[in-house]
């Protein structure tokens, strides 16, 4: 039997493990024990509600104010013990996050074979996304197991020397969260989320680091005049509360009439927005991985993305900060909609995690 320790924090972190955590279970083959790092705590306790599963430890590293250095000096502080604990054959992590590359390195620190999901996504570019560019090729290098969700991912590895016998191509688990959800949630309430909700409608999404300032601004006015352009749409804000995403947002946008500023929404709501919406305006990677498992185009407006498979199929689209690149965007998507016929998920196809608990149990 193999003893199976994965770690998780954020929200996504949650929803992407959740399904090989249920997958370990099911197996009389892999003792899994799941370790929560303490963010998010309101999102992260939505997130385990969905699935039915409750953590074993909570680091509950959550501080105010807190840097990416006082996150890693709690979690090098304190993941050593669950290690102790537990001692288990293998830890997982997931995705690029700080607390995911400190407990890799930590574990390596104390010879626990590592697990990486989603490994080998790169832009080549450390300040975009920072500090997540950097945390996945760190995780990479001390892994023995790089669960790679797709080919061109396994192939950015390989170029940078990782060892092959480490390489595995199984899917992204996000598709496999996606595909449990839509078997349990029907995902149709709009009013639920917001009682003047209206279709069609376009479903924003945006609160990246490295376009705040004047790249988040003219994300702003872009919104503003394709709102005004197209009047008989909708276009649905759930608004981030950082105050660098809150503040122009709330300067630009506000009292527009067919722009819906809401509060951050649960995760089934998102994707019944997702569901629902007309198409997509986001510069987060994880929605460019979810928006193909409901037939939707996503414009993404950063200027890299280490999501590259659906842009290159034309499933998405990157824009960057433009104002004219994203409100030409906006107009092609509405104005040629058929063009946009959008019939799988090239990210995964909802049988990752048997793949993962396959391959961790063989090599084991």
């Amino acid at each position: 039997m193999i003893k199976l320790l994965i770690i998780a924090g954020t929200r996504p972190e949650i929803i992407k493990t959740a399904p090989v955590v249920l997958a370990a279970r099911n197996r009389k083959d892999v003792q899994v024990r799941y370790c929560l790092t303490g963010q998010h705590k309101t999102m992260a306790n939505e997130a385990l509600s969905i699935f039915g599963i409750q953590p074993d430890a909570d680091l509950e590293i959550m501080r105010p104010n807190q840097t990416l250095n006082d996150i890693a000096m709690l979690v090098f502080e304190k993941i050593p013990k669950i290690f102790e604990k537990i001692k288990p054959d293998v830890v997982m992590v997931q995705g690029d996050t700080t607390t995911a590359a400190m407990v890799a390195f930590a574990a390596f620190n104390m010879k626990i074979p590592v697990a990486h999901i989603e490994a080998g996504l790169r832009t080549f570019n450390l300040n975009a996304p920072y500090p997540e560019e950097a945390n996945r090729r760190l995780i990479s290098v001390v892994s023995s197991y790089n669960f790679c969700p797709t080919e061109f991912s396994r192939e950015n590895l390989r170029r940078e020397g990782t060892a092959e016998i480490t390489l595995s191509v199984v899917g992204n688990t996000v598709v496999d969260a996606i595909e449990l959800i839509k078997a349990k949630y029907p995902l149709n309430d709009l009013k639920i989320i917001n009682p003047d909700l209206q279709t069609p409608f376009v479903l924003i999404t945006a609160h990246r680091r490295e376009s705040f300032g004047g790249g988040f601004e003219n994300i702003c006015i872009a919104i503003r005049k394709c709102a005004e352009s197209y009047p008989d749409r909708q276009f649905i804000y759930p608004v981030h509360l950082n105050p660098n995403v809150k503040g122009p947002v709330y300067k630009l946008l506000d009292g527009v009439s067919n722009i819906k500023l809401i509060p951050p929404v649960p995760y089934l709501e998102l994707l019944t927005l997702l569901k629902n919406c007309e198409l997509v305006l986001t510069d987060s990677g994880g929605i460019q991985e979810e928006s193909p498992s409901f037939g939707k185009y996503c414009i993404v407006m950063r200027e890299v993305t280490e999501r590259v498979e659906s842009v290159r199929l034309g499933m998405s689209e990157l824009v960057g900060t433009d104002i004219g690149k994203i409100c030409d965007a906006v107009q092609h998507a509405i104005e040629r909609k058929n063009e946009h016929d959008i019939r799988h998920n090239p990210y995964g196809d909802g049988r990752t995690s048997e793949r993962i608990m396959d391959i961790l149990t063989k090599h084991q």
